[in-house]
């Protein structure tokens, strides 16, 4: 699922789709991004019917600034802040209008990730807006061009495969889809958009330049010709008829232009999965790895929270025993250029993505202090540990109220989860906060098992595909469970896992949920590796549904007390509890529950 930004631990919680990722891998049921970044991240499924092959008049004021600018890592602020009326907007525009004067500014910036950010966001406000959803569908392709093109794992793999390696992925990516794709696919809008992805990045300076062609303006027309020429003469209706045309055209741009066949068919394979739905991607070997890990629970880095922005990388938190943390930096510093290069020079998804590499080795920053003052260090990547439950503390200590955060969902996230509940049992807990606000997922898997803590009997979640494999229901069971008075906090930003566990508790009527309505992804995904490639893909296979039946998606969960904040998503660990509302209320709520012992009737 696509996601609104958020901070990123590093390259690892940004997904290169802005997904909120929910996974699945054959050795565990998993629903998460996406990610990426990060990420990232959101509403209805595209279709044929709202897409279309961009013309060459489309992408060039587009492509033009883009082809100079790396895309920038959307922040919260931008994501939000671009809904609001700009001084240059006239005052007569509409919500819709207003979304898209704001977008094609971010466009003719080449900042794909901002603009990508504000369709998806725009898109679930006004789900009937064509222009909305043809806008952000072709941010999503820019976006994840400029990704593709500034990971040097993916330019590798272009380097070292050849055009009939690469159409074995297609292949191979097809047929996953055909076989494990939640719904039945339409494989002409699978082709439309992988020749949309063609499209632009013919038009794309990073995807010229590594295919060593600077290519003449005439040649390039008529190769766009070719193009659809081909599409209007071989309609698509299966799997293998997709295959056909993009082999075709693919060999056509290596005649006309001297374009690798392998770099035309990855985009095609990217274009491809990016037509099923937002939640869906390709993902290079880099993403790839970077997900697993995520999962895991673990990567290899310096250990940093990062914030994107245009000169430098602003450091948020720093994890516990990190190379980052050992170093002295703190959230504010600032990281300002790598090995020697600007952040602002080399693009600040280029930058943050070079913060990765094999462990033990090392990495030279140049850091500015809140102080203004600069200092160059040379830092070692080491395995770095992510810790998914954050808080850990009693918030009325006098009243016996505890209180977990949930980060997100991943494999660890039970066993640490276990741990600190009975820390808290050691402290006097009477009465238990869980906050899972902000949390975009994660395993599915893991969020059973935290709901199984407290829900003793009942469904907990089922799941739904095409293909019957993917039909399973969750029942609670009795063993471990706890029996202390909960509340729940979630907002807009809680999705998919998070979903899963509050409407567990809420349906199963086990405790209390406060705060906004939860972001309503009601899908799960599975990772399928690309053995050829390396790389692999993220695909829709299921939706889930409520213990009641209910379908999560475009839904969400309604709270049992509604409360607003003001607070930003990226505040909240570091917000003062009198400043938080939403906790505030559910401490007030845990005093009276645990005076009445009762939870909200249904």
């Amino acid at each position: 699922m696509i996601k609104a930004p958020q901070n990123r631990w590093e390259s690892v919680r940004s997904n290169a789709n802005q997904t909120r990722w929910n996974c699945k891998t054959i050795a565990a049921s998993c629903c998460r991004i996406a990610a990426s970044t990060i990420l990232v991240f959101w509403c209805a499924a595209l279709s044929a019917q709202n897409f279309r092959v961009p013309t060459p008049q489309d992408l060039n004021s587009q492509t033009n600034s883009s082809t100079n600018t790396q895309a920038v890592q959307p922040t919260q602020s931008a994501a939000t802040d671009s809904l609001s009326p700009t001084t240059s907007a006239k005052p007569t525009l509409s919500a819709d209008q207003l979304v898209l004067h704001r977008g094609q500014e971010f466009e003719k910036q080449g900042r794909w990730g901002d603009a990508l950010a504000l369709y998806q966001r725009a898109v679930k406000k006004h789900p009937t807006n064509r222009k909305i959803a043809q806008r952000r569908n072709i941010a999503r392709l820019h976006y994840d061009l400029d990704r593709r093109y500034s990971d040097s794992g993916y330019l590798k793999t272009l380097r070292t495969a050849n055009g009939s390696t690469a159409l074995q992925v297609y292949a191979d990516v097809l047929t996953k889809v055909q076989s494990y794709y939640v719904e039945k696919p339409n494989w002409q809008s699978l082709v439309n958009h992988g020749a949309a992805s063609l499209e632009i990045a013919l038009y794309d300076k990073a995807f010229q330049q590594h295919n060593a062609k600077k290519i003449d303006a005439a040649k390039l027309q008529n190769a766009i010709k070719s193009i659809r020429h081909t599409l209007r003469s071989f309609p698509v209706s299966n799997r293998n008829d997709a295959y056909v045309v993009a082999s075709s055209i693919s060999r056509t741009m290596n005649e006309q232009l001297g374009i690798s066949i392998q770099s035309s068919v990855y985009e095609f394979i990217s274009g491809a999965v990016v037509a099923l739905d937002p939640y869906s991607s390709f993902l290079t070997g880099t993403q790839y790895s970077e997900t697993m890990s995520l999962i895991e629970g673990n990567f290899v880095g310096l250990g940093v929270e990062l914030k994107t922005g245009k000169s430098a990388l602003n450091i948020i938190d720093v994890l516990d025993n990190g190379s980052a943390q050992r170093a002295g930096l703190v959230g504010g510093d600032k990281i300002v250029s790598v090995e020697g290069k600007t952040v602002e020079s080399l693009g600040s998804e280029v930058a943050a993505d070079m913060l990765r590499g094999p462990e033990n080795s090392y990495i030279i920053l140049t850091i500015e202090r809140k102080n203004g003052s600069k200092h160059r260090l040379r830092l070692q990547r080491k395995r770095v540990e992510i810790q998914s439950v954050d808080r850990v503390q009693m918030v009325d200590r006098q009243n016996g109220v505890g209180y977990i955060r949930i980060t997100n969902f991943q494999k660890t996230t039970p066993r640490d989860f276990d741990n600190a509940l009975w820390k808290l049992h050691r402290q006097g807990m009477r009465s238990l906060i869980v906050d899972v606000r902000s949390n975009p997922g994660g395993l599915l898997d893991a969020s059973v098992a935290i709901a199984n803590k407290f829900v003793s009997k009942g469904v907990i979640v089922s799941t739904r595909g095409r293909n019957t494999l993917e039909d399973f229901t969750y029942n609670a069971k009795l063993a471990g469970t706890w029996r202390v008075p909960l509340i729940v906090l979630i907002d807009e930003n809680s999705a998919s896992a998070s979903e899963i566990f509050a409407a567990a508790v809420s349906e199963n009527r086990r405790g209390t949920i406060v705060g906004t309505q939860s972001y309503g992804k009601g899908s799960v995904q599975g990772i399928f590796p690309l053995n050829v490639s390396g790389g692999g893909i993220r695909l829709t296979t299921s939706k889930f549904y409520s213990p009641r039946g209910i379908a999560i998606s475009s839904r969400g969960v309604k709270p049992h007390i509604e409360v607003q904040t003001t607070l930003k998503p990226s505040e909240l660990n570091r917000a003062k509890r009198d400043q938080d509302a939403v906790l505030k209320t559910a401490m007030r709520l845990a005093v009276r529950n645990m005076q009445t012992s009762r939870t909200p009737s249904q």
